[in-house]
């Protein structure tokens, strides 16, 4: 399964206007655990493993959107390491329920509490680390996750499009993606746009745009945006930004499979509707490469559950993007 990690394929999109541009997207969800996530978390064992930071027997804990805590289930559970997960309370039951059939002990914490309290999931974790003496995986400051993206996902997509990528759209759960492939395409060529899609109520887009002083809001799109700037987040690689609303942001994802029976998680229709802005902004032609981040059999009881879709007043016809 390990070997399987990776060289996901590129789709060109064919159903959405794109303007003068080319838009492909990366089916991460293609993954052998359905994410974008088993970079990570493959990265982050073999590094602490490397450094023995684990060893036979230790016990590991994350705190998780779901699915890095799915991906690191699967391979601890293959090397033999005892896995916690601390996971937000708005968080689809899909990814708690997975994590409960994978053999982890899921502990819920608040959604409605910032970085510092000590029911945040990130402080929660770390307390639990230290009192029970395990390894805090800590994606969002393990530089391991950073590495992930600057050897696997950046050269993949610069082989891929065989260099001739113009621009790349990402989001930021914890920075891993944007800073490490980020940071290799603009190695390779410094012309290249880094676009940040990010849910409205983040502060990442309004940081990156200059506007300061403000507060964070709430956003029901899973996995992409903070409250803060992660430690592996490098937020000068950034070129543009777009803020999205969680109504377009369920529309997109919704239409993404209408259109092109791609069925992935709420971050990609954030990442499809700051993409389509890009491009239609654009005056000359230029490839542009965006991704479809997790599977969408996770979010099946919300982005496409008419039902939840109504109660969240997110019912839009994807039809009429």
């Amino acid at each position: 399964m390990l070997d399987l990690i990776g060289n996901t394929p590129l789709l060109q999109l064919h159903r959405f206007d794109t303007g003068c541009c080319r838009l492909l997207i990366k089916l991460e969800c293609n993954n052998p655990n359905g994410s974008i996530k088993d970079r990570t978390a493959l990265s982050i064992i073999n590094a602490a493993e490397k450094n023995g930071d684990l060893c036979p027997g230790k016990g590991i804990i994350e705190a998780t959107a779901g699915n890095t805590g799915i991906s690191l289930a699967a391979i601890a559970r293959m090397k033999g390491y005892p896995l916690t997960t601390v996971v937000p309370d708005k968080m689809s039951r899909e990814k708690i329920d997975l994590l409960n059939i994978m053999g982890v002990h899921v502990v819920i914490t608040r959604s409605d509490v910032s970085r510092g309290h000590p029911d945040y999931y990130l402080d929660f974790a770390e307390t639990i680390s230290r009192e029970k003496d395990l390894f805090y995986t800590n994606q969002f400051a393990n530089t391991a996750n950073i590495d992930a993206h600057y050897r696997t996902t950046g050269p993949e997509l610069w082989q891929q499009t065989e260099g001739q990528i113009d621009a790349f759209v990402c989001g930021v759960g914890t920075g891993g993606t944007l800073t490490g492939a980020g940071r290799y395409l603009k190695e390779h060529n410094p012309d290249i746009d880094i676009v940040l899609a990010d849910p409205e109520g983040s502060l990442l887009a309004p940081k990156v745009k200059g506007q300061s002083g403000m507060e964070a809001g709430s956003w029901l799109v899973e996995g992409i945006g903070e409250d803060f700037v992660p430690d592996n987040c490098d937020l000068s690689l950034i070129d543009h930004a777009f803020s999205i609303t969680d109504q377009d942001a369920f529309q997109h994802t919704r239409a993404l499979f209408s259109r092109e029976l791609i069925l992935a998680g709420t971050s990609s229709g954030v990442l499809l509707a700051a993409a389509l802005q890009y491009c239609q902004q654009q005056t000359q032609p230029k490839t542009v490469v965006t991704l479809a981040c997790d599977t969408g059999y996770r979010y099946l009881s919300k982005a496409f559950n008419a039902d939840w879709l109504e109660q969240h007043h997110l019912a839009g016809d994807c039809e009429t993007l």
